[in-house]
């Protein structure tokens, strides 16, 4: 995988170059303000960008404006944009355009470093990859709403399918078969009144849509 790194400190920016490197991705370009970063990917066209959200000369959003301009110059170009907090508002207009491929996780998640790799892969392959505190302030903002209506389990379901995950991995995450996830799934998308949607992150933006009150 070919990948742009675009992060102001030098002590992640190379530590993400050495995780990458070291499971055999190719980093193409690194950048360390905002303005070197649209550039970049226009001139590599990365298999995935990695991208802070707040970087020089503002720290304000110079890495979501970059990402979302090269998304514009190359529809579905993968993006996976860290943040620092969360910041629900970037996350959701990172998803608005509905293209896939894009992915919004905590500074902490790179500790994790299967977490983060598994992240970036599914981005890269078109998914999509939220982070687990992103999807729980969206689920606990909205109350007195069809929410309210899901099992425990199904709101664990839910939390994991809004993170991208697929159904033999929510299995596994949850202990149940893939019979009983797919089960979930129906019963969650009818009490929300959501229509069926396929597997990947069609349905994920589905859930976020419903989330956002869209």
């Amino acid at each position: 995988m070919r990948v742009v790194i675009g992060e102001d400190n030098t002590l992640l920016r190379e530590g993400l170059v050495l995780l990458l490197t070291s499971v055999g991705h190719e980093v193409v370009a690194v950048a360390a303000d905002g303005p070197e970063v649209l550039p970049a990917l226009l001139a590599h066209r990365p298999d995935a960008a990695v991208l802070d959200v707040r970087m020089p000369p503002s720290f304000r959003d110079e890495g979501l404006r970059a990402a979302l301009a090269a998304r514009r110059e190359i529809p579905g170009l993968p993006v996976l944009v860290l943040s620092q907090y969360v910041e629900e508002t970037y996350a959701v207009e990172l998803l608005a355009d509905g293209a896939g491929g894009v992915g919004y996780l905590l500074k902490d998640r790179v500790g994790r470093v299967e977490e983060f790799l598994s992240a970036l892969e599914r981005v890269a392959a078109g998914g999509t990859a939220l982070d687990p505190e992103v999807v729980s302030e969206l689920l606990t903002r909205r109350r007195d709403d069809p929410l309210d209506a899901l099992t425990p389990r199904e709101r664990e379901v839910l939390q994991l399918m809004a993170q991208g995950r697929d159904n033999a991995t929510i299995a596994r995450l949850l202990v149940v078969s893939d019979r009983a996830v797919s089960k979930h799934i129906g019963s969650i998308f009818a009490k929300l009144g959501l229509p069926a949607s396929d597997s990947g992150h069609r349905r994920v933006l589905a859930v976020l849509a419903y989330l956002n009150g869209r």
